[in-house]
């Protein structure tokens, strides 16, 4: 078992370690009103003793010290539904007390283990009852006093709350866990950016809404000139820096509404909602500049690096999601081809490519 999956499963015992202490303190309650009433042999307090302030320490103690630990407190809480049972029968079915403990027992199991931790302890519950029961020659007084009454109110009324309380804590953590766990299954590990799959959500959901209500967006597709070279030269952890600079770049350029995106290596795209095609040629140029005139520093030398820019705006002639992608790639092919560090703009229907000015 590895150190992790250890440490969660010391957590689970810690957790019912806790739980146990109360119980079993608020619990013998209610059974020593019972004990009190039927003038008990001075071994059952014994034992009772025992069972609500030591049990639990030694419970505690062989998980912790089992090389399976959850397997281990598992067993312990059967254990403790078996006791549990030898309670009901020595108190001679007293009808609250024994309701309370079989009630607040099966709540643990439901908890820790499920419905087979429930049957499993159930059945053992039982067999033990029916066998003290014999034991003790069948004396039944089911009747609960007014001392019953009040002994078994603390643990009806706390253990319920804390019960509750552990549960909502358990279910906020596993909440915290699926939001990190949604988020890293749609965001790239280095630049923080969108990963291809859910970028390619949002080129999905664009392209959807320009075919129900002809609504305008556009493509950026973007990469790094030379990036293979500034890798040979300078080192990967350069050529890292550089798309981690190039996509905090991205995200200071763009608006709220716009989705950014690492689609793999030194290629990025960008969904722009609502954007013309000049507007977002407009975009382009004004990220190819801001690239342009980035220096990132690398110990005492400068890495200057520049992008090509591929721009397509959704239309009639976009037939799918893919058509329109291979638009823009077609213009950022056709920018590297006429020499990189520009913006290369597709046409809509007809008419050949433009390319954005670039300055001297």
């Amino acid at each position: 078992m590895s150190s992790a999956a250890r440490e969660g499963h010391l957590r689970f015992v810690t957790r019912v370690y806790r739980l146990r202490l109360l119980g079993l303190g608020l619990g013998a309650l209610p059974v020593a009103s019972v004990l009190y009433q039927l003038h008990a042999a001075w071994w059952l307090w014994g034992l009772l003793a025992v069972n609500a302030l030591v049990w639990p320490h030694l419970a505690y103690l062989r998980s912790t010290r089992s090389p399976r630990p959850i397997e281990a407190e598992h067993a312990h809480l059967v254990i403790d539904a078996a006791i549990g049972g030898a309670w009901v029968a020595l108190m001679q079915f007293n009808l609250l007390p024994s309701a309370l403990l079989v009630a607040m027992m099966a709540m643990d199991r439901i908890s820790a283990g499920g419905l087979r931790l429930v049957l499993k302890s159930l059945a053992l519950q039982v067999a033990v009852c029916l066998a003290v029961w014999w034991l003790d020659g069948f004396r039944l007084q089911p009747v609960s006093t007014t001392l019953n009454v009040m002994a078994s109110i603390p643990m009806l009324v706390i253990y319920p709350v804390w019960m509750s309380m552990v549960n909502f804590t358990l279910t906020q953590r596993v909440r915290q866990q699926n939001r990190q766990l949604d988020q890293l299954s749609r965001t790239d590990a280095l630049t923080g950016l969108n990963n291809r799959n859910h970028w390619l959500e949002a080129v999905g959901v664009e392209w959807l809404r320009y075919q129900r209500n002809q609504r305008p967006a556009a493509l950026i597709l973007l990469d790094v000139d030379g990036f293979k070279q500034i890798n040979d030269r300078y080192g990967h952890a350069a050529g890292d820096q550089l798309l981690g600079d190039l996509a905090r770049l991205l995200q200071r350029g763009l608006r709220d509404v716009d989705t950014p995106g690492r689609l793999g290596g030194d290629e990025f795209g960008i969904v722009l909602p609502e954007t013309d095609l000049e507007r977002a040629s407009a975009v382009a140029e004004r990220i190819r500049l801001l690239a342009e005139n980035s220096r990132p520093e690398r110990s005492d030398q400068h890495i200057p690096w520049t992008i090509s820019l591929g721009v397509a705006s959704v239309g009639e002639d976009a037939r799918d999601v893919g058509a329109w992608m291979r638009q823009a790639d077609l213009a950022l092919y056709r920018a590297k081809a006429q020499g990189r560090n520009r913006v290369c703009v597709a046409p809509a229907r007809g008419g050949g490519s433009r390319v954005a000015p670039t300055p001297a």
